[in-house]
């Protein structure tokens, strides 16, 4: 993935977290549902059901239950059918979960000509394609290959809290842009909006105004 240029200082920098922000909801266990067997499925209804609460009850965090999902799912798969699985996932489910407001915030930076980026914990092999055929730029998690298998981890740190900024100063030089503004919708979408001019969390400026004003006052 490119760099900025150097030389004159760009217009704005758009970052954008995937799920929940520019989606209607998580969309890495509908991926999950969608890329494996039915059987696969209900068993996995059957194992994650107590994973699954803890996660609720706040007894683990969303990173581990994400961790031992991905493990129980891809653990094995061909890498070319999850490909594919992502393509096809892209293609004719994306669509219907993308907020129509986002979506145009999207379309409007690009016709400004912005610099438009997903940072993302969601996986490389569904949202590539969807970024692609939107023309945005793309940080995100991605699974590891061992030969033409996947090995049902995580290639490297999930992208989401502190390292969604840090993937993001290491793939662009801030300095090179007048503006950045960023969109988030949970805690792990904090540091991201940290990094930005102008931020955006829950379709609310942040940080809140209140909060702002209590630590200036």
């Amino acid at each position: 993935m490119s760099t900025p240029q150097t030389g004159a200082r760009q217009r704005t920098l758009a970052l954008f977290d995937f799920d929940g922000t520019i989606t209607t909801r998580e969309t890495l266990p509908d991926f999950v549902r969608y890329a494996i067997s039915r059987r696969r499925r209900w068993c996995g209804i059957v194992l994650f059901a107590l994973p699954a609460l803890a996660y609720r009850m706040g007894l683990i965090p969303v990173s581990l239950l994400r961790t031992v999902l991905i493990r129980y799912a891809f653990t094995g798969a061909a890498r070319s059918a999850v490909e594919h699985a992502g393509r096809r996932f892209a293609r004719d489910v994306l669509p219907a979960l993308v907020r129509p407001d986002m979506q145009a915030r999207i379309d409007a930076h690009r016709a400004d000509g912005d610099r438009v980026v997903v940072v993302s914990g969601g996986f490389d092999v569904y949202l590539r394609p969807w970024c692609e055929a939107q023309g945005i730029e793309l940080v995100c998690s991605a699974l590891d290959t061992r030969g033409d298998r996947l090995s049902g981890r995580y290639a490297g740190p999930q992208c989401v809290a502190e390292e969604k900024a840090r993937q993001v100063r290491a793939r662009y030089d801030l300095t090179a842009f007048a503006e950045i503004h960023a969109h988030g919708d949970t805690h792990e979408d904090h540091a991201l909006l940290a990094l930005a001019h102008r931020a955006t969390y829950r379709g609310a400026p942040w940080p809140p105004l209140a909060a702002t004003e209590a630590s200036t006052g």
